[in-house]
């Protein structure tokens, strides 16, 4: 027997201990009932919906005409505030990791991370006070501004308003922040110091060799934090409630306080009065939000998948 058959071998015999076995079955268990949730959630929405989807304005006191006529206006104000609100966080995001991780001198990068982290926080119904009680008021000049000198644009067209879809999602934007901002961080500390050493010692200033090296490196990894970001906007339920003057309808202004409602928000505010099928309308509503969300998450990990070898994200 040679000396590596005779190494293995005990290897090979040795019995698991107990604790091994302990903590090998609970992490098993624990990633199961991930799993397990998240298909009984399924399972919950899609039973429920069934009787929503097919109802009509006599059995359902919350629907005007047919289910899809009704979800329709919910879908886009959903989708219409969380990609405002991603538009706003995203450039910022990547500036302020940008600024913690390679411009701020060390103390106050801590700090300023620790700041950063501690938005995280926040309630958002917090975040919905301040956004109705501050952001509101200080935001109208703006609008007004904008729609006296920039009206000609449809986006900026009708009567200013405070509580309109872009104070909403100004809040989302601040919202997403923090979680974008500390993926987006974490992966540029990760970029190869070689990398970023070659580039400066072939002449590159700061800003040229985070161009060519760590944005590049970190692609992938601003992309997961974007579409998490888009994911939790999409939820968002308390905050927009709190700050959206919603009337219903689809429509692309910005300023106006006639907006699309979102699909949280408007089961937040629609389920303590409903009943009967109206339950099963919003819970309906619930799934194809659901869906949504489901779907944004594996496009994201799709596009993170495509550039593995390349990305700081894995």
């Amino acid at each position: 027997m040679t000396t590596t058959a005779k190494a293995a071998a005990p290897a090979a015999t040795a019995k698991q201990r107990p604790g091994d076995r302990w903590f090998s079955g609970a992490a098993l268990f624990a990633g199961s009932m991930i799993l397990v949730t998240l298909a009984a959630v399924a399972v919950f929405l899609v039973v429920q919906s069934i009787p929503g989807l097919t109802a009509t304005p006599e059995d359902a006191t919350i629907l005007k005409s047919d289910f899809w006529a009704y979800v329709a206006p919910l879908a886009f104000g959903t989708v219409w505030a969380a990609a405002l609100a991603l538009l706003f966080a995203v450039p910022l995001s990547i500036a302020v990791a940008l600024f913690i991780s390679h411009y701020a001198p060390r103390r106050l990068a801590q700090g300023l991370g620790y700041v950063v982290d501690l938005l995280a926080a926040v309630p958002s119904v917090v975040f919905g006070i301040w956004g109705i009680a501050v952001l509101a008021p200080a935001a109208l000049p703006v609008y007004t501004w904008l729609n006296q000198n920039m009206g000609w644009i449809p986006l900026f067209d009708g009567n200013p308003s405070g509580r309109s879809i872009l104070t909403a999602a100004i809040v989302l934007a601040v919202m997403v922040l923090p979680i974008m901002t500390a993926i987006c961080r974490e992966i540029f500390l990760q970029t190869p110091p070689l990398h970023e050493e070659a580039a400066l010692a072939l002449g590159a200033t700061r800003w040229e060799m985070i161009r060519m090296a760590v944005l590049p490196f970190a692609r992938g990894g601003i992309v997961s934090a974007a579409m998490l970001g888009l994911g939790r906007a999409l939820g968002e339920t308390m905050a927009v409630a709190m700050v959206l003057s919603a009337s219903g309808g689809i429509t692309w202004r910005l300023l106006t306080a006639q907006n699309p409602n979102t699909i949280p928000a408007n089961i937040a505010q629609t389920f303590p009065e409903a009943y009967g099928l109206s339950v099963n309308v919003l819970i309906a509503t619930g799934l194809i939000l659901f869906v949504v969300t489901f779907l944004v998450n594996a496009a994201a990990r799709w596009i993170v998948n495509r550039r593995k070898e390349f990305s700081g994200a894995n």
